[in-house]
């Protein structure tokens, strides 16, 4: 049985993480019950891509390319976006001279004829997930930090209420707004516990892994001198179909999603190619190839680097639920608003008892 003392200062530590950190956990989980929709939304703020006819099979990789650097001559190419089950194009990431180096443009082009459509004007889905993942300019840590506190709110929040079964059901209208708020915030707070715990661990995880990782290799292995690269020479590049085949070889049941590029048309050139898996719930698959030579230089697959590697690999497609198409992107909408509506109902229900306590103290005679 709880004490009252030990119940007394779960009540204070649940208060005042909430407190100090409600308006950020009400921005990062507001922003991510949207961002399911993500792809959609990009559609809905162009309205031209989505009349875009949809490829039963895509053009080449190569003439997409070959497109992008006839029409800009002397950019950058980083990266290919391919179509998937909702946007019909592929989307081409190029840097142009002349623009700061942190201006990247983003292009559509055709899946059927990969024809460029132009620049895609508004890009507020991928505005929503840098809102929910990086405060727009923060590091991730610090939404891993609100996971934390998202956990401490959860675990402190059952341990106070000891009847959860029978708050399941209690809803007193008609009460003060502090007993309104206080019974929608507690059954709020069960009827969604199992997914609220589930985006807790694995935002934290998502967001603070990395530094521990970081943070582990330095005490293994001290500072490590990073050297300057040497430019290497020019070379031809093989083609992207060629070195697509040599990735989905490497990787039987490979879905790629994007295509990046790196250092190209020189020498020491690589292509990635990141995505899924289609029997695979994991979303960190990668394959490196060479630019020059079509070869495969490296491999990850969830599947065969143990158990950790797999682990890792399932946090983002369970803490995004981008795996289980339309029903469950609304599954994930619906109960992503509630951490949301929990952030704002325990700042309300805290505001109302300070200013009850105070008008309490107000009315003690002298």
């Amino acid at each position: 049985m709880t004490s009252q003392r030990t119940l007394s200062m779960l009540f204070t530590v649940h208060s005042w993480a909430g407190i100090v950190t409600g308006l950020l956990l009400f921005i990062v989980c507001f922003s991510g019950a949207v961002m399911v929709f993500k792809d959609e939304i990009d559609l809905w703020a162009n309205p031209g891509l989505a009349k875009l006819p949809r490829a039963a099979s895509p053009v080449s990789l190569d003439a997409v390319l070959r497109n992008v650097q006839a029409a800009y001559p002397g950019a950058r190419v980083e990266a290919i976006v391919l179509p998937d089950a909702v946007t019909p194009s592929h989307f081409v990431f190029v840097r142009e001279e002349g623009l700061p180096e942190s201006a990247r443009t983003k292009l559509a082009a055709r899946s059927d004829t990969g024809a460029l459509v132009g620049p895609v004007d508004s890009q507020l889905g991928q505005s929503l997930r840098m809102l929910h993942v990086f405060l727009f300019f923060g590091p991730r840590w610090i939404v891993g930090f609100l996971g934390v506190v998202m956990a401490v709110l959860i675990g402190t929040g059952i341990v106070m209420h000891r009847k959860i079964i029978a708050e399941l059901f209690t809803q007193r209208w008609g009460r003060s707004l502090r007993v309104v708020m206080s019974d929608m915030h507690k059954a709020a707070g069960i009827w969604g516990l199992a997914f609220h715990i589930l985006i807790a661990v694995t935002g934290a995880w998502l967001g603070l892994a990395p530094v521990f990782e970081r943070g582990f290799a330095y005490v293994v292995q001290g500072p490590t001198a990073v050297a300057r690269p040497v430019p290497a020479p020019a070379a031809p590049m093989r083609s992207l179909d060629e070195m697509r085949i040599a990735a989905l070889r490497a990787v039987p049941g490979f879905e790629p999603r994007q295509v990046t590029l790196r250092q190209w048309g020189r020498a020491d050139a690589q292509v990635i190619f990141t995505g899924g898996l289609a029997t695979h719930l994991a979303s960190t698959v990668r394959v490196q190839v060479g630019g020059a030579t079509a070869e495969v230089a490296s491999v990850l697959d969830p599947r065969t680097k143990g158990f950790w590697s797999q682990f890792n690999g399932l946090m983002e497609p369970l803490h995004f639920g981008n795996f289980g198409g339309m029903p469950l992107k609304w599954l994930y909408f619906l109960l992503g608003l509630t951490p949301a509506f929990l952030s704002l109902s325990g700042t309300l229900i805290w505001l109302d008892g300070r200013r009850q306590r105070g008008a309490n103290g107000a009315r003690m005679p002298i």
